[in-house]
């Protein structure tokens, strides 16, 4: 008896520790692991570690819109880095779904990955009436409320340069005795 539930045992932490490499080299479903995609404003930018350099090029980069079929029909850009990791980035991109197709120098597609590039918010400027304390001075026009202690400390300031300033001065005004 003693055996075997023994040999179960050990059977199950084999089949366990069998599986867990699977488990830690599982990729996720969504999204290519081969390539990174973001964006900021209206830059795209792309950022893979699959490709290798062959005579000079990494390879090269196509952003392609929702009406673009292929590879060659999008805006392409050459790969550039190291052999660490390659990138390539497009400017001035209009609102609108987007997919980045990566194919390095040999031939292989590194990945493909859909990204949103969405409108820039543009500030809004509204009309307030005048502000109940006045309009302050400063850098821009900036407002600044200032506390009770803040004040206290800045007069305590301001105090006691007026009376070092005094003083100097009377010493000053007096002659010289020896």
């Amino acid at each position: 008896m003693r055996t075997s539930r023994l040999l179960v045992g050990s059977g199950l932490t084999v089949a366990a520790a069998a599986a867990l490499p699977l488990a830690v080299t599982a990729q996720p479903a969504a999204g290519t692991p081969g390539i990174s995609v973001s964006t900021t404003g209206s830059t795209v930018s792309v950022v893979t570690s699959a490709c290798t350099q062959i005579s000079g090029s990494w390879g090269t980069a196509s952003l392609l819109t929702s009406s673009q079929a292929n590879f060659a029909q999008g805006r392409q850009v050459a790969l550039s880095g190291t052999s660490v990791s390659q990138s390539a980035a497009w400017s001035s991109v209009s609102p609108g779904t987007y997919t980045v197709v990566v194919v390095c120098s040999n031939g292989t597609t590194a990945g493909s990955q859909s990204v949103i590039v969405s409108a820039p918010s543009t500030p809004t400027i509204s009309a307030t009436a005048s502000p109940s304390r006045g309009v302050l001075g400063g850098m821009g026009g900036a407002v600044r409320e200032y506390g009770t202690v803040t004040m206290a400390v800045g007069g305590a300031l301001a105090g006691s340069g007026i009376i070092a300033a005094a003083w100097f001065l009377r010493r000053r005004s007096k002659p010289y005795r020896l």
